[in-house]
Formats: C-alpha cells, structure tokens, sequence
C-alpha cells in the first residue's frame, strides 16, 4: 500500500474519530432532560478546549521537522501555544463566552493553519481535511450552544 494514500485514509479516520465525542454531545445536549444538559455543556467545553490546544502542538511538530528559517520558526513556535491559550480563557467563563471562545478559536486556528502548512509543506488533502473537520466542530459547538 502507497504510504502516502495509508497516511490520508488513517488521518481521515483519526480524524472522524476525534469528531465523535463533539457529535454525541450535541446529539445528547438536545435529547437529554434539561437537569442533565449542564454535564453535557461542560464536556462539550472540555473536549473543545483539549482539541484546541492540540492543533496548535501540530505547529511545534512542523516547524522543528521542516527546515524553516529562523523567523518562522519562531512564528510557528510562537503560534503553537496561543490555540492551547486561547482554549484555556474558555475554561472559568461562562457557557456560552466559552462557546463563542472556542468556535472564534477554531475558527481563527484554521486562517492561521492555511498558511503555515504551506511553510511545513503539508500536503493539500490535509488543509482540505482540517477545513472538513473545523466546519463540523463549529457546527457542533454552535448547536451545542442553542
């Protein structure tokens, strides 16, 4: 089997796995009494906020194992940590500040993302999957929040 086809169908997978969790809360949020919604609520945060935080450890990854140049690295390196930042501001506020932290925050991380995968020589099918996958965490964290 072509490595590089084994790579996309398992990131693919890997991927659609990571959705689940998102999916089957929003799912639960909304067919759950209400007394039982707020576990819900705070998983959905909890889960978006580790998500978060793990898209931009993929930018320590890529900028140490591409041969960047110096400044960009220290841009990759430097934006590494600000998803796990922007994710951690959604923990002590209310619901529904840190659901719009969050979907601002996926929504912000993947801007930055279409142009430093560029920078780690990514190939395009991951930018299209990233794309896939942000949209539905959004819609999740958004119907989770209605």
């Amino acid at each position: 089997m072509n490595s590089q086809f084994f790579s996309k169908h398992f990131a693919r997978i890997l991927g659609i796995a990571g959705l689940l969790p998102f999916i089957l809360m929003t799912l639960a949020a909304w067919v759950v009494p209400l007394e039982n919604q707020a576990i819900l609520v705070r998983s959905q945060i909890g889960y978006g906020i580790a998500v978060l935080a793990f898209l931009g450890g993929i930018h320590w990854g890529g900028a140490l194992s591409a041969n960047l140049p110096v400044a960009q690295t220290k841009k990759a390196l430097g934006w590494g940590v600000l998803p796990s930042f922007i994710a951690f501001t959604a923990l002590p506020v209310d619901p529904g500040l840190a659901f719009a932290v969050l979907t601002i925050g996926f929504g912000v991380s993947y801007q930055i993302d279409k142009h430093l995968y560029q920078w780690y020589k990514m190939p395009e099918w991951m930018l299209r999957l990233r794309f896939k996958l942000t949209c539905i965490v959004v819609v999740a964290l958004l119907l989770t929040f209605l």
